[in-house]
């Protein structure tokens, strides 16, 4: 057939790929209408038919409905503007699934309980308001900022901000966080750690120190890392020199004696802030934010506790 010749649906089915049935549907519907009728009563199409059909086995591939086709077909909407709403409307699907394989992901990792599977369905599918409000009154009872505001200009490092569109790794870590902050035990360990914290600060309207005071954790780590390269056992005589380096620098840190009560202190402190969920939480904000690893202190801070109780008086 050329030129204006009228299309047969035989013609059409030929020319497209697309079974009779299929067109018939179409032509139905409005979608490709026939122009007129042979003699023997059968549907004729027009010469634009073929390139209909083709535009609507590409739209219908894409996933739009029959009646924004038709439309389309019709240029009675505008195929950029229906493009742009249907790529929205892809984007939140595919968020919606991502959401759920990390969640099921997470399941069949965990072997978890029908009860474990429907509270990491609603931390993973909470808004962006209510994962802030849900991270802000963690931090705010574990920092206890309202007796200590100058710690709310820490919550934001402290704070995980999941992506709009997220890696399933960023869901998974989101999901293991928030369970972590509802564990009253770690919440309560942050506070004492923050207690701790607090107690070694300089009394108000002390001259800051030069170079800058370094906190327990950052003074275990700076002298107990190259002992643990060196391979030095933490109770051994080798020890004896690592353990009394760091002690009378936190001695002059807090502005006391260098005796037995600081050493227990310094242990306390260190074993406090050696706690495993803050480490995860720490990871795990990491990936949320897509930050780099942050360092892993366990090793130093294990190390420099070990060594101290080694040394403490019975």
């Amino acid at each position: 057939m050329h030129g204006d010749t009228p299309h047969t649906i035989g013609d059409l089915a030929r020319r497209t790929g697309l079974t009779v049935k299929t067109i018939r549907f179409y032509s139905d519907r409005g979608i490709v209408p026939p122009t007129g009728r042979s003699p023997a009563g059968h549907r004729l199409y027009g010469p634009d038919a073929v390139a209909r059909l083709d535009l609507v086995r590409t739209l219908r591939e894409l996933g739009l409905d029959l009646p924004t086709i038709r439309g389309i077909a019709d240029r009675e909407v505008s195929l950029a503007e229906v493009a742009a709403a249907h790529a929205e409307a892809l984007a939140v699907q595919i968020r919606a699934l991502r959401l759920r394989r990390a969640v099921l992901t997470a399941v069949a990792g965990r072997g978890s309980t029908p009860e474990e599977t429907e509270l990491m369905h609603k931390l993973a599918t909470l808004s962006a308001d209510e994962r802030r409000r849900l991270i802000g009154d963690f931090l705010d009872a574990a920092l206890d900022t309202g007796t200590d505001p100058a710690l709310r200009g820490i919550a934001p490092s402290l704070t995980p901000e999941l992506p709009d569109d997220p890696e399933p790794a960023q869901v998974e870590a989101w999901i293991e966080l928030a369970e972590l902050t509802r564990d009253t035990g770690f919440r309560s360990a942050l506070r004492d750690l923050v207690s701790r914290h607090r107690a070694d600060r300089p009394p108000a309207g002390a001259v800051p120190a030069t170079p800058p005071r370094r906190d327990a954790a950052a003074l275990a780590r700076d002298h107990a890392t190259p002992a643990l390269a060196a391979g030095v056992e933490p109770a051994s005589p080798k020890a004896d020199a690592v353990v009394a380096a760091l002690t009378a620098q936190y001695a002059r840190t807090l502005g006391r004696p260098d005796d037995d009560a600081l050493r227990r202190r310094l242990a306390n402190h260190l074993e406090s802030a050696n706690d495993p969920r803050r480490e995860r939480y720490l990871h795990l904000l990491a990936i949320v934010n897509g930050w780099p690893p942050p360092e892993n202190l366990a090793p130093a801070l294990g190390w420099a506790v070990e060594a101290l109780r080694a040394r403490l008086s019975p």
